[in-house]
Protein backbone atom coordinates (compact mmCIF):
# COMPACT_ATOMS: atom_id res chain seq x y z
CA UNK A 1 0.00 0.00 0.00
CA UNK A 2 2.89 2.48 0.85
CA UNK A 3 4.51 1.74 -2.83
CA UNK A 4 1.10 2.64 -3.98
CA UNK A 5 0.64 5.89 -2.64
CA UNK A 6 4.57 7.31 -2.94
CA UNK A 7 3.59 6.01 -6.52
CA UNK A 8 0.75 8.09 -6.96
CA UNK A 9 2.44 11.14 -5.23
CA UNK A 10 5.22 10.83 -7.73
CA UNK A 11 2.47 11.05 -10.46
CA UNK A 12 0.51 13.56 -8.94
CA UNK A 13 3.56 15.99 -8.51
CA UNK A 14 5.00 15.28 -11.92
CA UNK A 15 1.42 15.88 -13.83
CA UNK A 16 0.38 18.88 -11.22
CA UNK A 17 4.06 20.48 -12.58
CA UNK A 18 3.16 19.62 -16.27
CA UNK A 19 -0.03 21.26 -16.15
CA UNK A 20 1.33 24.85 -14.32
CA UNK A 21 3.33 25.07 -17.50
CA UNK A 22 0.12 25.71 -19.50
CA UNK A 23 -1.04 29.68 -20.40
CA UNK A 24 -4.01 31.00 -18.92
CA UNK A 25 -5.57 31.29 -22.61
CA UNK A 26 -4.44 27.85 -23.60
CA UNK A 27 -6.24 26.48 -20.31
CA UNK A 28 -9.31 28.27 -21.38
CA UNK A 29 -9.64 27.29 -25.03
CA UNK A 30 -9.06 23.77 -23.93
CA UNK A 31 -11.43 24.37 -20.83
CA UNK A 32 -14.44 25.37 -23.40
CA UNK A 33 -14.03 22.64 -25.71
CA UNK A 34 -14.57 20.25 -22.69
CA UNK A 35 -17.28 22.13 -21.72
CA UNK A 36 -18.47 21.82 -25.27
CA UNK A 37 -18.35 18.08 -25.20
CA UNK A 38 -19.91 17.29 -22.03
CA UNK A 39 -23.16 19.87 -23.20
CA UNK A 40 -22.92 18.08 -26.39
CA UNK A 41 -22.95 14.13 -24.65
CA UNK A 42 -25.98 12.12 -23.91
CA UNK A 43 -24.93 11.71 -20.59
CA UNK A 44 -25.83 15.25 -20.16
CA UNK A 45 -28.98 14.97 -22.09
CA UNK A 46 -30.39 12.84 -20.26
CA UNK A 47 -28.98 13.65 -16.60
CA UNK A 48 -31.63 14.90 -14.26
CA UNK A 49 -29.41 16.00 -11.85
CA UNK A 50 -25.26 16.94 -12.12
CA UNK A 51 -23.19 16.71 -9.45
CA UNK A 52 -20.03 18.94 -10.08
CA UNK A 53 -17.21 20.30 -8.73
CA UNK A 54 -15.98 24.42 -8.52
CA UNK A 55 -12.32 23.84 -10.12
CA UNK A 56 -9.42 25.35 -8.35
CA UNK A 57 -7.12 27.30 -10.40
CA UNK A 58 -5.34 24.04 -12.60
CA UNK A 59 -8.10 22.02 -12.99
CA UNK A 60 -10.26 21.78 -15.89
CA UNK A 61 -13.15 24.44 -15.34
CA UNK A 62 -16.54 23.23 -16.56
CA UNK A 63 -18.47 25.93 -14.19
CA UNK A 64 -20.31 26.95 -17.50
CA UNK A 65 -21.38 23.74 -17.76
CA UNK A 66 -23.09 24.23 -14.54
CA UNK A 67 -25.36 27.42 -15.21
CA UNK A 68 -26.15 25.70 -18.88
CA UNK A 69 -27.80 22.92 -16.76
CA UNK A 70 -29.50 25.18 -14.57
CA UNK A 71 -30.74 27.68 -17.58
CA UNK A 72 -32.41 24.11 -18.97
CA UNK A 73 -34.15 23.35 -15.63
CA UNK A 74 -31.91 20.48 -14.40
CA UNK A 75 -30.72 20.50 -10.87
CA UNK A 76 -26.87 21.05 -10.11
CA UNK A 77 -25.05 20.64 -6.92
CA UNK A 78 -21.47 21.29 -5.63
CA UNK A 79 -19.90 19.62 -2.81
CA UNK A 80 -19.13 21.13 0.62
CA UNK A 81 -16.25 19.02 2.64
CA UNK A 82 -16.07 18.25 6.00
CA UNK A 83 -12.15 17.46 6.69
CA UNK A 84 -12.77 15.98 10.08
CA UNK A 85 -13.70 12.81 7.93
CA UNK A 86 -13.09 13.85 4.44
CA UNK A 87 -16.41 13.26 3.63
CA UNK A 88 -18.65 15.36 1.04
CA UNK A 89 -22.19 16.77 1.15
CA UNK A 90 -23.48 17.80 -2.54
CA UNK A 91 -25.79 21.09 -2.17
CA UNK A 92 -28.38 22.03 -4.88
CA UNK A 93 -27.88 25.67 -6.50
CA UNK A 94 -28.93 28.11 -8.59
CA UNK A 95 -26.43 31.05 -8.88
CA UNK A 96 -23.14 32.26 -8.35
CA UNK A 97 -24.57 33.43 -4.88
CA UNK A 98 -24.91 30.27 -3.14
CA UNK A 99 -21.42 30.27 -2.85
CA UNK A 100 -19.04 31.16 0.35
CA UNK A 101 -15.47 30.21 0.46
CA UNK A 102 -14.86 27.10 2.33
CA UNK A 103 -12.32 24.64 2.84
CA UNK A 104 -8.65 24.98 0.98
CA UNK A 105 -9.94 28.58 -0.47
CA UNK A 106 -12.33 26.37 -3.19
CA UNK A 107 -15.73 27.70 -3.40
CA UNK A 108 -18.17 25.47 -1.64
CA UNK A 109 -22.67 26.36 -1.65
CA UNK A 110 -23.62 27.13 1.74
CA UNK A 111 -24.54 24.57 3.99
CA UNK A 112 -28.51 25.70 4.99
CA UNK A 113 -28.89 24.99 1.08
CA UNK A 114 -30.75 21.74 0.26
CA UNK A 115 -28.93 18.68 0.09
CA UNK A 116 -28.91 16.02 -2.49
CA UNK A 117 -28.30 12.59 -0.72
CA UNK A 118 -27.23 9.35 -1.77
CA UNK A 119 -29.45 7.16 -0.72
CA UNK A 120 -32.59 9.42 -0.70
CA UNK A 121 -32.98 9.66 -4.38
CA UNK A 122 -33.25 8.15 -7.44
CA UNK A 123 -29.68 8.10 -9.17
CA UNK A 124 -30.44 6.48 -12.56
CA UNK A 125 -30.65 9.85 -13.72
CA UNK A 126 -27.49 11.47 -11.80
CA UNK A 127 -24.25 12.02 -12.91
CA UNK A 128 -20.98 13.21 -10.93
CA UNK A 129 -18.73 14.95 -12.46
CA UNK A 130 -15.20 14.06 -11.12
CA UNK A 131 -12.07 16.05 -10.97
CA UNK A 132 -8.68 14.43 -11.18
CA UNK A 133 -4.65 15.04 -11.68
CA UNK A 134 -4.84 13.01 -14.36
CA UNK A 135 -6.90 9.53 -15.75
CA UNK A 136 -5.50 6.73 -17.09
CA UNK A 137 -7.06 4.62 -20.29
CA UNK A 138 -9.29 2.59 -18.09
CA UNK A 139 -11.21 5.30 -15.93
CA UNK A 140 -8.90 5.07 -13.10
CA UNK A 141 -7.82 8.70 -11.59
CA UNK A 142 -5.51 10.36 -9.18
CA UNK A 143 -6.79 13.10 -7.66
CA UNK A 144 -5.14 15.32 -5.18
CA UNK A 145 -4.72 13.06 -2.37
CA UNK A 146 -7.63 14.14 0.11
CA UNK A 147 -9.90 10.75 -0.87
CA UNK A 148 -12.83 12.73 -0.99
CA UNK A 149 -14.45 11.71 -4.02
CA UNK A 150 -13.32 7.83 -2.89
CA UNK A 151 -15.14 7.68 -0.06
CA UNK A 152 -18.21 9.76 -1.78
CA UNK A 153 -18.30 7.33 -4.53
CA UNK A 154 -17.95 4.04 -3.02
CA UNK A 155 -22.01 4.45 -2.08
CA UNK A 156 -22.81 6.93 -5.34
CA UNK A 157 -24.99 4.75 -8.02
CA UNK A 158 -25.29 7.21 -10.50
CA UNK A 159 -22.81 7.59 -13.74
CA UNK A 160 -19.42 8.64 -12.74
CA UNK A 161 -17.62 11.16 -15.31
CA UNK A 162 -13.91 12.06 -15.24
CA UNK A 163 -13.29 15.07 -17.29
CA UNK A 164 -9.59 15.52 -18.02
CA UNK A 165 -7.13 17.62 -20.61
CA UNK A 166 -6.40 14.96 -23.16
CA UNK A 167 -2.55 15.01 -22.30
CA UNK A 168 -3.20 14.06 -18.98
CA UNK A 169 -4.63 10.97 -19.80
CA UNK A 170 -2.18 8.05 -19.77
CA UNK A 171 -1.64 4.75 -20.19
CA UNK A 172 -1.85 3.30 -16.85
CA UNK A 173 -2.20 4.57 -13.27
CA UNK A 174 -1.79 2.67 -10.18
CA UNK A 175 -4.69 2.02 -7.92
CA UNK A 176 -6.31 -0.19 -5.05
CA UNK A 177 -8.93 -2.75 -4.87
CA UNK A 178 -11.36 0.08 -3.90
CA UNK A 179 -10.44 2.71 -6.23
CA UNK A 180 -13.28 2.98 -8.67
CA UNK A 181 -13.44 3.96 -12.62
CA UNK A 182 -15.53 6.34 -13.98
CA UNK A 183 -18.38 5.33 -16.39
CA UNK A 184 -17.33 7.78 -18.66
CA UNK A 185 -14.65 10.17 -19.67
CA UNK A 186 -14.49 12.98 -21.41
CA UNK A 187 -11.14 15.55 -22.94
CA UNK A 188 -11.52 18.19 -24.99
CA UNK A 189 -11.23 15.72 -28.44
CA UNK A 190 -14.39 14.04 -26.95
CA UNK A 191 -15.83 11.27 -25.27
CA UNK A 192 -12.65 9.07 -24.80
CA UNK A 193 -12.94 5.39 -25.90
CA UNK A 194 -11.46 3.62 -22.28
CA UNK A 195 -9.84 0.61 -22.54
CA UNK A 196 -10.72 -2.33 -20.50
Amino acid sequence: MYEIRKHKSEIREYHLSKRREMSEAEKAALDEKICGVILASATYRYADTILMYYAKDDEVNINNVAWAAVAAGKKVAFPKTNPEDRSMVFHYVTSEDDFEVGEYGICEPKASLESFTVTGELQQNVICVIPAVVYDKKGFRIGYGGGYYDRYLSSFKGTKVGVEYYDFIVGTVPHGRFDLAVDVLISEKGIYPKKS
